[in-house]
């Protein structure tokens, strides 16, 4: 089955203009790569996240991440949280996976710098992830250095969505879930800003589903037992990433503002912030550099008056919603370890319209 975004069903979700991919990358700079490990017994990946063409270590992006949920085990919030600067790549992938993913990532890092003259004595991968033991044989961190070049290596404006990556194992809602993206152009002053927004979808229980307002969660649960006895039940429980990018001039504290819409995203999809539901956002902007030399002088920051930032808010709010709704779309039905059937939403979709 064709790879199919929400909108071509003909559900809008939200009201503010989308850019030119509805996706992450339409901010200008950013890149998205994926690598894939389909085997009889792994079925996950790796995803990275490029926030732009030059060294991100040379000089930093202003950053902040924020955790809704913190039943995860992600690497490199810490610094992040204190310094508000990003000075790598981000990467997803699965939970028993992120150690290895970042020593691929610190040694890539190491590789630039060097090419670029630098010595860097200290570095923080920000690795992200989600647990995709259900369909994956997560014990087998089936993920390491060649997967994460690979990823590196792909990495585009246009990339895929659903079951890549490091959505290659993941649930939402019951259903297969995966990698999703959505983005927002609000406009300040006479300027247009892009924000986006990139999801690993890894949470949810199908009765609390709600699409674009419906709670349509108890119809698929019926839908699912009429078409097979196998079909998967799920409890609130897994995770989600979120990464949102913008070109939007802000602080760090503005950045983590903004951030914590993106739950409000969540929340309009049914989402409750389950006990296990581990909901971790990061955050960049592509507009305030920091260089990381020692020179003294003043930096010169710019940033939004707090006035306006309702508009950022709705647009991340919008985008998330949206980004995990294409992760639910753009999946295919995959089956579990222990033979249950996982659902593509766009299998649901395309029922309800015959």
């Amino acid at each position: 089955m064709e790879k199919k975004r929400i909108r071509d069903f003909g559900i809008v979700p939200g009201r503010v203009k989308t850019g030119k991919r509805n996706a992450i990358t339409d901010v200008p700079g950013v890149l998205v790569g994926h690598c894939t490990v389909n085997t009889e017994e792994n079925h996950t990946g790796v995803t990275v996240i490029i926030p732009g063409p030059d060294n991100a270590f040379a000089n930093h992006y202003t950053a902040a991440a924020y955790v809704h949920n913190g039943f995860g085990k992600s690497a490199g919030l810490v610094q992040v949280e204190e310094l508000g600067t990003l000075e790598t790549p981000i990467a997803l992938t699965n939970t028993l996976n992120v150690g290895k993913v970042w020593d691929a990532l610190a040694g890539i890092v190491i590789e630039q710098c060097q090419n670029d003259g630098l010595e860097p004595m200290s570095i923080n991968p920000v690795v992200g992830e989600c647990n995709d033991c259900r369909i994956n044989q997560i014990q087998k961190r089936a993920v390491g250095e060649k997967e994460v070049r690979q990823a590196f290596a792909v990495a585009a404006e246009e990339f895929e969505e659903g079951d890549v990556g490091a959505g290659a194992g993941t649930i939402c809602y019951g259903m297969k879930g995966g990698i999703g993206s959505a983005s927002r152009v609000i406009c300040i002053g006479e300027k247009e800003y892009t924000i986006g927004v990139l999801v690993q979808s890894n949470f949810g229980a199908t009765e609390d589903f709600v699409l674009n307002g419906e709670a349509v969660g108890p119809k698929i649960l019926e839908w699912k037992q009429e078409k097979n006895d196998m079909a998967a039940s799920e409890e609130d429980k897994g995770s989600i990433m979120s990464i949102l990018a913008t070109d939007l001039p802000l602080t760090s504290r503005q950045l983590k503002r903004i951030l914590k819409r993106t739950g409000v995203g969540i929340a309009r999809t049914g989402g409750y912030t389950g006990h296990g539901s581990g909901e971790v956002m990061i955050g960049f902007t592509t507009a305030n550099r920091i260089p990381s030399g020692r020179e003294e002088e003043l930096l010169q920051i710019s940033a939004i008056p707090e006035h306006v930032i309702n508009r950022a808010f709705l647009a991340a709010a919008e985008a998330e919603q949206e980004a995990i709704l294409n992760s639910m779309t753009a999946a295919k039905q995959t089956r579990g370890r222990e033979g249950e059937l996982y659902y593509s939403l766009a299998e649901y979709l395309k029922d309800r319209e015959a």
